[in-house]
C-alpha cells in the first residue's frame, strides 16, 4: 500500500526554515499486499459438453500416427518479425517435404499478395510433389473465398479451410450475432465452396473449422459443424475435414479432451469425417492438449514445426511426433537429421531452437551430473552386452543417434558438476582409454577442478591434453632414457638408465617381475619409498591398434595413491612408463605441498 506522507520537519530544522515541509512516499506491504489479486476478475470461459465423455481416459497411449498437416508457412509464417521471403518459403515448404508432412497449408493467399504469389509459383512451376496437398485459408466471406480460387486454381491436390469466430464472447462483443446468424455464415460459406468447386472442376477437398472452438458451447459448436456437413455431405471417397482449434487455451487438457469425445461421438456422417485438432500453447498445454485429443477420437494434426506461431505458438509437431516415437510407434515423419531442420527453420524464420526444446535443442541429451554421467555410462555398456535391440538407457528418453546427433558432442559434457562416470566414459569412447574404476574418481575430481577453476565446459580434445599431460609419460624429475632386462627362472634383473636433476646414471636391482625388479631399482638407488597397489593394461582400441596402455597405481610415502600412465608400442616399456608417472606425480605432489606447508 502507498501512503503519501506530508511532515514538517522537526522542531529544530524548522524554527529556522518554518515554511518548510517535504512529502514523502512510503512502500509499506503487508503480506497479503503481494499477492495477486487481479485473479478475481478472471471467470471460466469454457463448456463442458452436456454428458460425461470420458472413454479416452481408459486408454494407455496413442497407437498410431495422425495425420500431420503443418501451418508454418501460415501460423508460423505471420508470428514472425520478418516474414518469410518468397526464395525463404519455397526452401521451407521443400524441408516439409522432406520431413515427410503430405499436408501443408500454404497461408491466407485472400489476405496477402506474397503468399498468392507463393503458391501460384508452387502450382505454375510444379513443385508440389504429386502425394503432397497443399491447403489455403479462407474466412466465409464471399470476396475472400472467390479470391482463394483463383489462388488455388491448377492445384492437383488441394484443401480449401473455411473458418468463421463461433465462441459466446466473439458473438457478443466482435460479431454481434446471434447464433443463428452465425451459423448461416458457415452455412453460406460452405455452399459457396460446394458450387466454385463444381463450376472450377479442381480436385477440392474442404475443411470447416469453428474458430475459438474452446470458447464456444460444445453443442452449438456441434450444431454448427453439421449444419456444415449436410452441405457438403461428405462420402467415403471424398471426406470432409472438421478441424476444432484451441485457438486459445482455456482449460485443462482433460476438459478439451472431453470436448473432442463430444463432437466426435455425436458428429453426422462421422465414418466420412476426418476429426482435425489445431491446438495453440497459451497454457503451455499445446502437447497435451493434443495427445489427450487424439486419444479422444481425432484422427489429424495442425501445426508447426518447434511450436512456433502466434502468441505462445501453436502446438510442437516435433514434440508430437517424437513422443509417439519414444513409445515405439512410427510417427510417419522423418526426423533423423534434426539438426539439418534447426538450421534450416532458424535461418528462414530468424527464430532460435531453445537449447532446452524437447529432441532438438542442443542440451536435451547432455548430462553434466555426475551422477547422470554415471548411470548413461553404465547403461551404454548394459545395452551393448545385455539388450542391444532396445534402449533403456538411463536419462536418456530416445537414442540420440536417431535423430542425427553423436554421443561424444551432445550426450557427456563435462563441467565443474561432472563425475568420474562422465569423465572416464568420454576418455573411453573418443581415445580408447579405459581407466580402472579407482582411477576414474582421481582424473574425475581433476578435471572437475580444472573445469572449476577456468569457469568453462571442457571439451574432449581438451580434457584428453589435461590427461595426457598430468598422468601419462610424465618424465620429470625422473626421466627413463634406457633399460634392459635379463631374467634367469623367476628372477629378473634390470639395468636402468635414468636421468635426475639433469644427472645421468645407471641403477640396477633384481625381483620377481619386470616391474618389480624397476621398483626394487628405483627404491635401492634413489631413495624412493612407495609400494605399487594396482595394475591394468590394454591394447588402445582408438587409434592405432598396435600401442598398449598401461596403468600403474601406487601409494607413496605421505600415504597417498597415484595413478600413472604409460603409453607405447611395447606393452613392457608402456607399464614401466606407467610407474615412473606415477612417482613422478608423488614427487611433484609432495614438493608442491612442501612449498605450501613453509609459505
Amino acid at each position: 500500500m502507498l501512503f503519501i506522507i506530508q511532515q514538517e520537519w522537526y522542531r529544530g530544522i524548522g524554527d529556522k526554515l518554518p515554511s518548510l515541509s517535504i512529502e514523502m512516499e512510503v512502500f509499506c506491504y503487508k503480506k497479503e499486499d503481494r499477492m495477486m489479486e487481479g485473479y478475481q476478475k478472471y471467470k471460466r470461459q469454457y463448456f463442458l459438453p452436456p454428458e460425461p465423455c470420458m472413454d479416452w481416459a481408459g486408454k494407455e497411449y496413442i497407437e498410431k500416427a495422425p495425420q500431420w498437416c503443418s501451418v508454418d508457412l501460415r501460423d508460423g509464417n505471420q508470428a514472425l518479425i520478418i516474414p518469410m521471403s518468397l526464395d525463404e518459403k519455397i526452401e521451407f515448404f521443400q524441408l516439409l517435404v522432406e520431413v515427410g508432412f503430405k499436408e501443408i497449408e500454404i497461408g491466407f493467399p485472400a489476405a496477402s499478395q506474397t503468399e498468392f504469389e507463393f503458391l501460384r509459383k508452387l502450382i505454375d512451376e510444379d513443385l508440389i510433389p504429386e502425394d503432397v496437398t497443399v491447403q489455403v485459408l479462407t474466412q466465409a466471406r464471399e470476396h475472400i473465398i472467390r479470391r482463394t480460387f483463383e489462388a488455388v486454381k491448377g492445384a492437383k491436390n488441394a484443401v480449401i479451410h473455411l473458418y468463421n469466430s463461433t465462441s459466446l464472447a466473439q458473438r457478443e462483443q466482435v460479431f454481434k450475432k446471434s447464433k443463428e446468424e452465425i451459423l448461416n455464415i458457415a452455412v453460406e460459406g460452405a455452399k459457396l465452396l460446394k458450387k466454385l468447386t463444381e463450376e472450377d472442376g479442381g480436385n477440392y477437398r474442404f475443411e470447416y473449422s469453428p474458430e475459438s472452438f474452446t470458447g464456444t458451447e460444445v453443442e452449438y459448436a456441434l450444431e454448427v459443424c453439421n449444419a456444415v456437413l449436410d452441405i457438403w455431405q461428405p462420402t467415403a471417397d471424398n471426406k470432409v475435414i472438421i478441424n476444432l482449434p484451441v485457438t486459445v487455451e482455456m482449460s485443462m487438457p482433460h476438459i478439451y479432451a472431453q470436448q473432442i469425445e463430444y463432437m466426435c461421438k455425436h458428429m453426422n456422417y462421422r465414418e466420412n469425417v476426418i476429426v482435425s485438432l489445431h491446438p495453440h500453447n497459451d497454457r503451455g498445454c499445446g502437447v497435451a492438449d493434443t495427445e489427450m485429443g487424439i486419444l479422444a477420437g481425432a484422427d489429424r494434426i495442425e501445426g508447426t514445426l518447434f511450436g512456433n506461431g502466434e502468441r505462445t505458438g501453436n502446438v510442437d509437431i516435433i514434440t508430437l511426433a517424437m513422443n509417439m516415437y519414444a513409445m515405439g510407434i512410427d510417427p510417419e515423419l522423418n526426423f533423423t537429421d534434426m539438426p539439418h531442420i534447426v538450421e534450416v527453420y532458424e535461418r528462414c524464420t530468424r527464430m532460435q531452437v531453445h537449447m532446452r526444446q524437447p529432441y532438438a535443442g542442443q542440451l536435451v541429451f547432455a548430462a553434466f551430473s555426475g551422477s547422470h554421467q554415471d548411470a548413461i555410462a553404465k547403461g551404454m555398456h548394459y545395452r551393448d552386452a545385455q539388450d542391444p535391440d532396445h534402449w533403456t538407457v538411463p536419462y536418456l528418453p530416445i537414442d540420440p543417434r536417431d535423430v542425427g546427433r553423436v554421443y561424444e558432442t551432445d550426450v557427456i559434457r563435462i563441467n565443474s558438476q561432472s563425475g568420474k562416470g562422465g569423465i572416464g566414459y568420454m576418455l573411453e569412447e573418443y581415445y580408447g582409454y579405459d581407466l580402472p574404476s579407482d582411477m576414474r574418481e582421481q582424473v574425475g575430481y581433476y578435471m572437475k577442478d580444472v573445469s572449476d577453476h577456468e569457469h568453462k565446459e571442457l571439451l574432449p580434445n581438451e580434457i584428453n591434453d589435461l590427461f595426457q599431460k598430468e598422468y601419462m609419460n610424465v618424465n620429470a624429475p625422473y626421466a627413463l632414457n634406457d633399460y634392459h632386462f635379463v631374467r634367469q627362472g623367476d628372477i629378473v634383473t634390470v639395468t636402468m638408465n635414468i636421468t635426475y636433476e639433469g644427472k645421468t646414471q645407471f641403477i640396477t636391482a633384481t625381483g620377481n617381475g619386470r616391474l618389480d625388479a624397476v621398483s626394487n631399482a628405483l627404491r635401492d638407488n634413489m631413495n624412493l619409498t612407495f609400494d605399487i597397489l594396482d595394475y591394468k593394461e590394454h591394447a588402445l582400441s582408438k587409434g592405432s591398434s598396435s600401442r598398449a596402455v598401461s596403468y600403474v597405481k601406487i601409494i607413496d610415502c605421505r600415504k597417498k595413491n597415484q595413478w600413472g600412465v604409460g603409453l607405447h608400442d611395447d606393452i613392457i616399456a608402456s607399464s614401466v612408463q606407467a610407474l615412473f608417472s606415477a612417482i613422478n606425480r608423488a614427487v611433484a605432489q609432495r614438493r608442491e605441498a612442501e612449498k605450501e606447508a613453509e609459505a
